[in-house]
């Protein structure tokens, strides 16, 4: 098996053991990367320098001892580039923050970085985070290894993507409507959204605040487990991460679901689902039952409200918070006559089409007259959601679904389609209006690519979410099968 395709249990345990070293880890990626890249366009920014320089810190590390109980030591990940990264270009994907190199890490690049994690690069994604299938980038688009004419999803496809063609070892992605759980479902790898407020959004370039979450994708559920356990936490800088304490998650694993309850909601399984993949969620259900977990049915009377819930909220809050890119603290800037003129040149200039069409929206039901008639009654809408979720588990312990209505679709497919590509996220964007923990797990192929299967837990209860992803894992080979590339 090649270094680079290994999991990070796997490449873990052969460092502690000195059977390789991380600069023989890092260099195998960093080869993969120069052989595939110019195909897959899974980065945007490459840092081989910084990557072998921390490769070689973590070996110096382990030799002198420090490696006990740090799987993430000298283990290459792939950063999304929404993620202020010190000294690492940090574009968003976006014109206008093209030569933004940060002075400081985020806070989850932090704990990585203070781990010993070898930062390879930072990956492409729609820009600003907003979109499905990473065609909105403004550099260009990223390919689905399984089929290059293919989207990898959105926004986080190029972290997706890495991972997928093993480019990576793992990698972290952001999740405001799906943008980790889609893409983990259309490139064929494990993605799980945590819970809102589990890790810090510090240093995360905000796209919608009440919204976005960061997380990994990985190769299997014990690889999510470990990168979470150095994740998740409270942090004085972020007022919404939440002090409860951390548990272990990988000490969740333990591959029995007995009397697991496992509800189904049957509005996700409703018109537009394609039969491939309902299919191959349909034979996942009977996987976990055999595993001795309790399946039954269940309803989320509101999800047919979510998507339209959705597209008043985020996109409101991108108003906000992307008012203050207007070329004189960030970026670049075009001239003009006023200040007034040089700001709508820069931002005309700066952003993409559908980060304009979002500015506009949000700051549309934002305004006078049509707060109340839009953003106010989104906003009540969103809490009955998060009722029904609630009321459901009290029946259930995870609810289990597809993670996206289709398998990866063509490149160019629905970019002059809007409402098609938002279409794309309608099973995943109620599990952040609720501000629950989620996951995607590879379940099968459909015409030759991945269906992924979504597990939906309560709040902060990753725990048995990944419990039921690994026990499923267990009993099938989906998420260890790899695009031919």
């Amino acid at each position: 098996m090649s270094l680079a395709a290994l999991t990070v249990h796997e490449a873990a345990k052969l460092l502690a053991g000195g059977e390789i070293s991380s600069v023989e880890l890092t260099t195998a990626a960093l080869e993969r990367i120069e052989q595939l890249d110019a195909r897959v366009k899974a980065y945007v920014t490459l840092t081989p320098e910084l990557a072998l320089e921390q490769a070689r810190a973590a070996d110096a590390a382990r030799a002198g001892g420090e490696g006990a109980g740090q799987p993430l030591l000298g283990v290459p990940v792939a950063l999304k580039d929404v993620l202020v990264t010190e000294g690492v270009r940090t574009t968003c994907s976006s014109r206008i923050l093209e030569s933004y190199v940060p002075v400081y890490d985020g806070t989850a690049v932090a704990r990585l970085r203070s781990r010993g994690a070898v930062f390879l690069g930072k990956t492409n994604c729609d820009e600003f985070a907003m979109g499905s299938s990473t065609e909105n980038s403004g550099f260009f688009p990223t390919h689905n290894p399984w089929d290059l004419d293919t989207v990898p999803g959105g926004s986080s496809g190029g972290s997706a993507a890495a991972v997928a063609a093993d480019e990576c070892i793992y990698s972290l992605g952001t999740d405001t409507g799906g943008s980790i759980r889609q893409p983990a479902a259309l490139c064929g790898v494990t993605g799980i959204k945590p819970t809102y407020g589990r890790i810090s959004r510090f240093g995360l370039v905000a796209f919608a605040s009440s919204l976005d979450q960061i997380g990994p994708f990985t190769k299997d559920a014990e690889d999510a487990a470990l990168v979470l356990n150095a994740l998740c936490g409270r942090d004085v800088m972020d007022s919404t991460s939440v002090g409860r304490p951390v548990p272990d998650f990988a000490a969740a694993l333990t591959g029995d679901l007995a009397g697991v309850r496992v509800g189904v909601p049957s509005e996700y399984f409703a018109a537009g689902l394609e039969p491939g993949v309902e299919a191959a969620v349909r034979e996942a259900l009977k996987v976990l039952e055999r595993a001795g977990a309790v399946v039954d049915e269940c309803s989320l009377p509101s999800t047919d409200y979510a998507l339209d819930t959705y597209y008043i909220i985020a996109p409101a809050e991108a108003s906000a918070n992307l008012a203050r890119f207007d070329g004189v603290r960030y970026g670049f800037s075009k001239e003009a006559s006023d200040v007034w003129g040089e700001y709508n040149a820069t931002r005309e200039a700066g952003f993409g089409a559908e980060v304009k069409r979002r500015i506009i929206l949000g700051t549309y039901v934002l305004s006078a007259g049509y707060y109340d008639a839009y953003y106010l009654k989104a906003q009540k809408v969103r809490t009955l959601i998060k009722q029904e979720f609630d009321a459901a588990f009290e029946r259930f312990d995870v609810l289990v679904a597809p993670t996206s209505p289709s398998v990866a679709f063509r490149i160019g497919e629905k970019t002059n389609d809007p409402l098609a590509m938002y279409l794309s996220d309608v099973l995943t964007i109620p599990v952040n209006m609720a501000g629950l923990p989620g996951m995607s797990i590879p379940c099968g192929l459909s015409d030759g690519l991945p269906v992924g299967l979504q597990i939906i837990g309560r709040a902060f209860d990753e725990e048995t979410v990944l419990r039921v992803g690994h026990c499923y894992q267990q009993q099938t080979d989906f998420h260890r099968q790899r695009p031919a590339l």
